[in-house]
C-alpha cells in the first residue's frame, strides 16, 4: 500500500469533483488560499510546518487501478455505483497541473494570512484540499506549541517523549517532527531520528529497575551496559534513595573512565525532589549531571518550576506537547477566492457569513512583511512576498530545506515575535471584497 494516497480526503471532496466534472467545470482555474482565523493558545502567531509533508504528497498525488476499483464499489442511496466508469478514467489519467504558493516552513504566521495558495483546475483544487489540510492544521500547531514548551524552560532543553501518548503512528512522527522545528533538542521517536535526523534521546523505564533484585543492582546493569549514555530513573522506589544510589554508580563510572550523564525525576514534588538531587550531586562532586524531569508536564508547569527556583535543566515533555493539550485543532481552513468564467476572465469570490470572522477575502493573496505590519494584498503577479512558488505545473520547485535550517529560522522568529504586529488588509483587496459582497 502507497504511504501517501490521493484517498486520504473526504467524500465529499470526490463527489464535487464528480459534479464539477459532469457540469464541465473541471478544468476551470480556480485559487484556494489555506489559512486559519484565530492564533491558538490565546497567542497571537503561529509557526507554519508540515510544507514539506505537504509536498511529498503532492508529488505522490495519482489514483492506482486499486483505489479506483474501491471507488468503483461505492453506491448512492439507491444502490447504483456513485461514480460513472468514464468519471474514474478521468481521475486514473489526470495528472496534478497546480501552481502552488506557500509561506517558508519556520515562519510566523498571524490570523488570516494565507499559509498556502494553490491555483490550477478547480477539480484538482477541490481534491487537494483535505490532506493539506490535515497536514499543515497538526504540524502547526505541534510547532506552536514545542516553541511555547521551549519558551517557557527559558533555554533548558527540552526533549519530545509522546510518541506512546501521540494520535497513532502517524500523528506521532508528525509530532516529533513538528516538535523539533519549534526548538525542541531531540525525541524519544526512533523512526522520528531515522526519517528525519533528529536527535534522539533516552533513559530507561521504571521496568528496568524492577526487573533486579534492587535499585542499586538495576543502575549498576545500565551503567555497565550503557557507560556512555547514563542517564538513571530515580523514583520508582523513593527519589531520594534513588538519588544516592545513582551517585554511587556515578563513581563507579568515573574511576572506568566515563562520567553519569543525568538522574531523571519521573514524580512526587518535582521542586523539592529536583533541590535535593543538585545539593546532593553537587556535594559528592557530580555538577555536570543533568537533573532531567518528565511527568506530565505542560507549558504551565514548566514556568511554575521555574519561577519556583527549581534545579531542573532538561525538561521531557510528552502528551501536553504532541496532543497540544488546550487546543484539539488549528481549525485552519480552504477558501476559493477566485474562479475563471467560460470566457477566461477572473470572477472573485467570497465566502458569506453572519459570523464576520468567517467572511473570507477574495483574490490572489500575497503577504508583504516590513519591521512593523503584514499587509495582504492581491497580488496576482509574480511579486517577492512571504509565499514563495513551491510547486509549479504540478512539479515541485527545488529540493526543500533541511530541517535544523527550518528550525533554527522558527526558534529565532519566535523568540523575536511581536505581540503587537499590525496585520493590515490592503485597500484594494477590501474593495474587492465590498465588491464581492454586494453582488
Amino acid at each position: 500500500m502507497k504511504t501517501n494516497t490521493p484517498l486520504q480526503t473526504d467524500l465529499y471532496q470526490l463527489t464535487m469533483g464528480y459534479g464539477y466534472w459532469q457540469s464541465g467545470m473541471h478544468e476551470r482555474e480556480a485559487v484556494f488560499h489555506l489559512y486559519y482565523r484565530t492564533a491558538p493558545f490565546s497567542d497571537k502567531c503561529v509557526i507554519a510546518a508540515g510544507l514539506e509533508q505537504a509536498l511529498t504528497w503532492i508529488d505522490e498525488f495519482s489514483f492506482d487501478e486499486d483505489e479506483l476499483g474501491y471507488l468503483s464499489t461505492l453506491l448512492g442511496n439507491d444502490g447504483q455505483p456513485l461514480f460513472e466508469k468514464t468519471y474514474l478514467q478521468y481521475l486514473q489519467k489526470m495528472k496534478l497541473s497546480c501552481d502552488v504558493w506557500a509561506v517558508p516552513e519556520g515562519e510566523l504566521v498571524y490570523p488570516n494570512e494565507p499559509i498556502m495558495r494553490i491555483q490550477g483546475p478547480l477539480i484538482q483544487c477541490q481534491l487537494l484540499e483535505t490532506a493539506l489540510l490535515n497536514i499543515i492544521n497538526f504540524q502547526t500547531l505541534i510547532a506552536t506549541q514545542s516553541a511555547r514548551i521551549c519558551e517557557a524552560a527559558q533555554g533548558d532543553p527540552v526533549l519530545e517523549f509522546g510518541l506512546r501518548r501521540a494520535q497513532g503512528p502517524d500523528g506521532g512522527l508528525s509530532a516529533s517532527r513538528a516538535s523539533y522545528i519549534g526548538g525542541c533538542v531531540g525525541t524519544s521517536n526512533v523512526e522520528a531520528g531515522y526519517r528525519y535526523g533528529i536527535p534522539v534521546k533516552g533513559t530507561h523505564a521504571h521496568s528496568w529497575v524492577m526487573s533486579f533484585d534492587s535499585e542499586m543492582k538495576a543502575f549498576e546493569a545500565y551503567a555497565d551496559a550503557m557507560p556512555n549514555n547514563c542517564v538513571l530513573l530515580v523514583d520508582t522506589y523513593g527519589t531520594e534513595s534513588g538519588v544516592e544510589n545513582a551517585i554511587e554508580v556515578g563513581k563507579r563510572l568515573r574511576e572506568n573512565g566515563h562520567e553519569l550523564q543525568g538522574v531523571r525525576l519521573d514524580s512526587g514534588d518535582l521542586l523539592e525532589l529536583s533541590i535535593l538531587a543538585r545539593r546532593r550531586l553537587d556535594e559528592e562532586g557530580f555538577s555536570e549531571v543533568d537533573i532531567v524531569a518528565s511527568n506530565d508536564l505542560s507549558v504551565e508547569s514548566i514556568t511554575h518550576l521555574k519561577k519556583n527556583g527549581a534545579m531542573i535543566n532538561v525538561w521531557g515533555v510528552g502528551t501536553k506537547l504532541v496532543t497540544a493539550f488546550e487546543q484539539p485543532a488549528l481549525g485552519g481552513v480552504y477558501k476559493l477566492a477566485g474562479l475563471q468564467n467560460t470566457a477566461g476572465d477572473w470572477e472573485w469570490k467570497v465566502k458569506r457569513s453572519d459570523d464576520l470572522v468567517k467572511v473570507s477575502l477574495p483574490g490572489m493573496m500575497q503577504v508583504f512583511r516590513d519591521a512593523e505590519k503584514d499587509v495582504i494584498k492581491h497580488s496576482p503577479n509574480e511579486d517577492s512576498g512571504l509565499l514563495e512558488c513551491v510547486v509549479r505545473n504540478g512539479s515541485r520547485c527545488g529540493s526543500g530545506e533541511e530541517i535544523l535550517q527550518i528550525r533554527e529560522r522558527a526558534v529565532k522568529k519566535w523568540l523575536n515575535r511581536s505581540q503587537d504586529r499590525e496585520v493590515v488588509i490592503d485597500p484594494e483587496l477590501r474593495a474587492m471584497q465590498l465588491s464581492c459582497l454586494e453582488r
